[in-house]
């Protein structure tokens, strides 16, 4: 069966970053159907220019960057949304939920983001990007999708921890949206971890 491309690479980085470069990935998903092309501006660009900065930003945007269709967008986006979980969940946590999480989890969020993609011409897709950086600890950010030229969210992915009486830990998967200013926590799913208490996020 021939996996999504967002899903090879995705697979590619969740190697590497799992095996700290050791292991490399197999030939098949290494593959590329077409070259890669370099990333939007990330929200540590953002976090280092003013705000005064989003004019140019959108300027340049509009003249450099090709206007995405929905679904090179939902295919970039969900190679990078990939890419900080597995950099969230960091090598202790990864390897026990890596299988539930790309089986039940993934295509969750990619229906999610397909929504996002609905919601806007594709000419302004261009503006949205994924932040970077995780949180670590205890912190529940996974990624958020945020707008370039006006640094606002759009909706942002987390993961909690949850320990019912009587129970194991859980990780409980679920994303806040713009509409009703990150209020509600709209689920994706859960997946157990153990009766021991989890490792820190990134560790």
């Amino acid at each position: 069966m021939k996996l999504p491309k967002w899903l090879r690479k995705a697979l590619v980085v969740a190697i590497t970053v799992c095996t700290f470069g050791l292991v490399t990935p197999p030939a098949s998903l290494m593959a590329a159907d077409e070259p890669a092309t370099d990333d939007s501006p990330s929200s540590d660009w953002q976090n280092n220019h003013g705000g005064s900065q989003t004019t140019s930003v959108a300027n340049e945007l509009e003249t450099q960057a090709p206007i995405l269709t929905r679904r090179q967008f939902i295919e970039r986006t969900m190679e990078k949304a990939v890419a900080q979980s597995y950099e969230k969940f960091g090598r202790k946590i990864a390897p026990v939920i890596e299988e539930e999480f790309r089986d039940v989890i993934l295509p969750r969020i990619e229906e999610v983001i397909a929504s996002i993609a609905e919601q806007y011409p594709e000419e302004q897709l261009q503006y949205l990007a994924v932040t970077e950086k995780p949180s670590g600890g205890m912190g529940e950010r996974i990624f958020h999708i945020y707008r370039i030229d006006t640094g606002e969210d759009i909706i942002r992915f987390h993961v909690r921890r949850e320990h019912p009486p009587q129970d194991g830990y859980w990780f409980q998967f679920h994303y806040h949206t713009y509409h009703d200013h990150f209020q509600t926590h709209y689920e994706l799913g859960k997946i157990y971890w153990d009766r021991n208490t989890p490792p820190q996020w990134r560790t």
